[in-house]
């Protein structure tokens, strides 16, 4: 069973712990344990209960109704909601149920039926990514184990992977080149780039994690891509990434190079002029049209 704190739970429901401590001294909501040093601490079951609670509370019900109801009769509310048109807040406190339970059939059920509305872009960028931000964050305090990490992060490469398949194949776009550095394993955003370039009628050729760049240069001279694109999250180490990117821009010198990922986005890199930093992914939909890849490329 996982182990949060308070700011865990505000994070994932959306409701500040000032305000949860005082609803858990008035209505005896929760009663979480202690570290040896007094902090509290919450599992899976509280942060089930504040999450629905936060949905309850985001369609207008008053918090003295909610919490005078039984568990169950609180979920089988939750239950009623989900049949209707879901928020998007809503459907992201509903893959975090899911994650929680670890319920694949919750999970795919729900993404599923974002996806047959919205379609497949857009299902990402306005449910999955924030979803999958939130969870990275529980991840980098250790309040979510590995075992929900995979499970999610399986679940949705299945995803992008189905979405990616059922593309034409028939792209006549410039070339694009998608890798990640060695000892780099975080791909789902690789995977939905690769999604959207090829949407877009793009050809690409996606090698996936931790590839060597001596690889790399050999199979750049054979294809002469116009394009190359990584991303640089956990690696390279922090002391080592100008002159990873050094090396990138010296290695590719006639192609255009896009990185994006925490190791990049918002330091202080200097980046060759055949090279530009991705802040986000909407960058990568303006680039996406042949006059803007056009005006960048050599």
């Amino acid at each position: 069973m996982s182990v949060y704190s308070i700011k865990d739970l505000e994070h994932l429901s959306g409701i500040k712990a000032h305000t949860i401590r005082i609803w858990e001294q008035r209505y005896n909501l929760f009663s979480p344990q202690r570290t040896a040093t007094n902090i509290r601490y919450y599992n899976d079951e509280d942060v089930k209960l504040i999450l629905n609670i936060a949905t309850l509370k985001n369609h207008g019900m008053k918090i003295s109704k909610i919490v005078a109801m039984p568990v169950e009769m609180m979920q089988e509310e939750v239950h009623n909601l989900s049949k209707d048109d879901l928020s998007d807040e809503d459907q992201i406190s509903a893959l975090t149920l899911a994650m929680v339970d670890m319920d694949e059939t919750i999970f795919s059920d729900i993404l599923n039926a974002n996806i047959e509305q919205n379609g497949f872009e857009r299902a990402m960028m306005d449910v999955i990514y924030p979803f999958m931000r939130k969870i990275g964050i529980l991840w980098l305090t250790n309040a979510i184990n590995p075992a929900q990490e995979h499970f999610i992060t399986h679940l949705v490469r299945q995803k992008i992977i189905t979405a990616t398949d059922q593309l034409s194949a028939k792209n006549d776009g410039p070339l694009f080149l998608l890798f990640l550095p060695e000892g780099e394993l975080h791909e789902l955003g690789l995977l939905f780039a690769n999604y959207i370039l090829r949407s877009r009628g793009y050809k690409t050729i996606f090698f996936g994690q931790t590839v060597p760049l001596n690889a790399l240069e050999e199979v750049y001279h054979k294809l002469r891509p116009k394009c190359i694109l990584t991303a640089m999250t956990t690696a390279p180490d922090p002391s080592g990434v100008q002159q990873y990117v050094d090396r990138l821009g010296n290695k590719f010198k006639d192609c255009s190079i896009y990185i994006t990922g925490s190791r990049v986005v918002g330091q202080d890199i200097h980046t060759p002029k055949n090279m530009q930093v991705l802040n986000q992914f909407e960058d990568l939909f303006v680039l996406t049209t042949k006059q803007e890849l056009q005006t960048f490329s050599r």
